[in-house]
């Protein structure tokens, strides 16, 4: 009777014993290699025609007609420098005008006096030809002091500084109050037509472009907006600080792409890769030390060791040229636990697709292996 007792209450703690607790993996789907490589870029949009205008003379700034985002059109004027010393230039041009045209008058007529008294045989040549040398000397003076009073005329002109085509001002440099030199920036117009984008490229991808390509432009201010961009500049040599080269983009006339806009550049290049990218902690090795992954069987969920050839190790990972296919779920963490044949738990819905119709685009994990 005892012994009976005894298988019975064995019998009763064999029923209550509950399975062994799977255990979770993180997995990672193997993508099909891309026969090209997409390369994203942030930029900005900017003006084609972009010019800083300033003075064409010194001066002090005295009055600034205009602010960012002003638009302005030819011949507006931007912005007004002290002229006095430059009108008073032009009051001193006009009087030496003056006085070299007296003194063309002047020696005008001597010259013709001197031809009268020659023909009367009054006077010598060399008299004539000394009258016809103050003549012509006095013409070229005149002349020149013509030239001068255009350009002191020019200069007071000069005072202001004038739109010379439509657009939208971008920046202000200087202003009132401030003595700048010939040429400073005082104000940046960005001229009205055709906006691009700029980026920087590194130097490993700077050969994907070239005139004529054509990219996708995204912004970030209203992501519906996808515009085909074309390639139209591509700077000759690195940027000295960055190292990168600048990447100009000619977008594509549409009212919804302002300037200075945050614009995002797609740009694909052909790839003669076909090996497929793993993280570096998918790799193990077997008790014959050949480098091998854990795949897992979407239908039961059960792990098997797979000898794979490793291509190549990255800064992202490894690449592997051999071994496995678009669409295998590969354990990325916890290698050091699978045995053959081990059953995981899987990322809910994992097992309701097959790995015939899985689709190799779509990366899947879980929580990290305990």
């Amino acid at each position: 009777m005892v012994t009976l007792a005894l298988v019975s209450c064995s019998d009763d703690k064999a029923e209550v014993s509950e399975p062994p607790a799977l255990r979770p993996v993180k997995i990672v789907e193997v993508n099909a290699a891309s026969p090209a490589r997409e390369m994203r870029y942030s930029g900005a949009v900017k003006a084609r025609s972009e010019a800083a205008a300033g003075f064409r003379v010194a001066g002090k700034i005295i009055e600034r007609n205009v602010d960012i985002g002003d638009r302005v059109n030819p011949g507006d004027v931007l912005a007004r420098i002290d002229a006095t010393d430059y009108e008073l230039q032009l009051r001193s041009a006009e009087a030496s005008l003056a006085s070299a045209q007296r003194q063309v008058e002047t020696t005008e007529f001597a010259l013709t006096r001197a031809e009268a008294l020659y023909k009367q045989q009054v006077t010598t040549k060399a008299q004539l030809e000394q009258a016809q040398l103050s003549y012509n000397q006095a013409t070229a003076t005149r002349d020149s002091a013509r030239s001068t009073l255009e350009q002191a005329r020019n200069q007071v002109g000069y005072g202001e500084l004038k739109a010379d085509k439509p657009g939208i001002v971008t920046a202000i440099n200087a202003d009132a109050g401030q003595v700048v030199s010939a040429g400073s920036p005082v104000v940046t117009v960005a001229a009205d037509g055709e906006k691009e984008v700029l980026i920087a490229v590194p130097e490993n991808e700077i050969f994907a472009f070239s005139n004529g390509k054509i990219v996708d432009v995204t912004f970030w201010s209203n992501a519906g907006v996808t515009l085909k961009g074309t390639v139209r500049e591509v700077a000759g040599s690195a940027d000295a600080s960055s190292r990168t080269f600048a990447v100009r983009i000619a977008l594509p006339e549409d009212a919804r792409v302002l300037l200075g806009m945050t614009a995002g550049v797609i740009a694909t290049t052909p790839t003669a890769d076909n090996h497929f990218s793993l993280p570096l902690s998918a790799l193990a090795r077997d008790p014959a030390q050949q480098t091998i992954v854990w795949t897992v069987e979407r239908l039961d969920g059960t792990v098997h060791a797979r000898p794979v050839k490793v291509a190549e190790f990255t800064d992202l990972g490894i690449k592997i040229s051999d071994g496995i296919r678009p669409g295998d779920l590969v354990v990325a963490a916890g290698t050091q636990f699978m045995t053959e044949d081990m059953k995981v738990k899987l990322p809910e819905g994992v097992m309701t697709h097959s790995a015939e119709v899985a689709e190799p685009a779509i990366t899947g994990s879980t929580s990290e292996t305990p």
